[in-house]
């Protein structure tokens, strides 16, 4: 076991903790302010945006992988213009990860916040209006700070799910050595040359990795239930 441990290569695991914490960063500034509009709007059109916004949830990560893939290669518009205005190719690199990582997670960053905002009591967020603040300063200043268990919640779900992720990473990204091979696609490619001892570890890391996730959240969520008097 030492002398396996020895010889597996943990560049995919760095890969996968980089490409999680772009994307919660990024998802994150996308999402408050979706999450807000959703909890605050009484349109009709919320159930439309709400079923868009948690269809990665449902749909087979090869399905998401494939259109994402289809949208961001060059034969694409998209694909183009990012090619010819920026020389940034979207396919089979790191950027690529980062862009189909966030389709991907989406929702994981969106329906706690907007759960959080939900329960805030709406008392306080017309007491901020009187008072003169705007919609930035009342979200940063009495919204985030009244649901924190739904915000610690939402950032590191996301992280834990992008890590996590393998379908649409490897229809995006490919296995590229230090470039997408992230740690579900090393374990992935061990099955297949039936390198089981090294599938082991990295999987047990796995593992541990998300227990420990998860864990984290029930402690935080629960000592806030006791702060709160939930």
């Amino acid at each position: 076991m030492l002398e396996t441990l020895k010889t597996l290569e943990f560049t995919p695991f760095l890969l996968s903790f980089k490409l999680a914490g772009i994307s919660t960063f990024i998802l994150f500034i996308i999402s408050l302010p979706l999450a807000w509009y959703l909890s605050q709007t009484k349109s009709k059109v919320k159930p439309l945006i709400e079923a868009i916004t948690a269809l990665p949830i449902v749909l087979p990560p090869s399905v998401l992988g494939f259109y994402i893939l289809v949208v961001l290669s060059q034969n694409s518009p998209v694909g183009a213009f990012f090619k010819d205005t920026f020389d940034i190719i979207l396919v089979f690199n790191f950027t690529g990860l980062v862009v189909a990582s966030c389709f991907y997670s989406l929702p994981f960053m969106v329906q706690p916040l907007q759960s959080g905002f939900e329960s805030i009591n709406k008392n306080m967020l017309e007491a901020s209006f009187v008072a003169g603040k705007g919609k930035v300063e009342t979200i940063f200043r009495v919204a985030l700070p009244n649901m924190k268990p739904a915000l610690i919640t939402a950032i590191i779900i996301t992280f834990a799910h992008t890590v996590g992720e393998f379908g649409v990473v490897l229809m995006v990204g490919g296995s590229i050595p230090e470039e997408t091979k992230v740690a579900s696609v090393a374990i992935y490619e061990m099955v297949e040359i039936m390198d089981y001892k090294s599938a082991h570890i990295y999987s047990g890391i796995m593992v541990v990795i998300s227990f420990l996730v998860l864990l984290s959240v029930y402690i935080f969520n629960g000592r806030s239930s006791k702060k709160f008097g939930v």
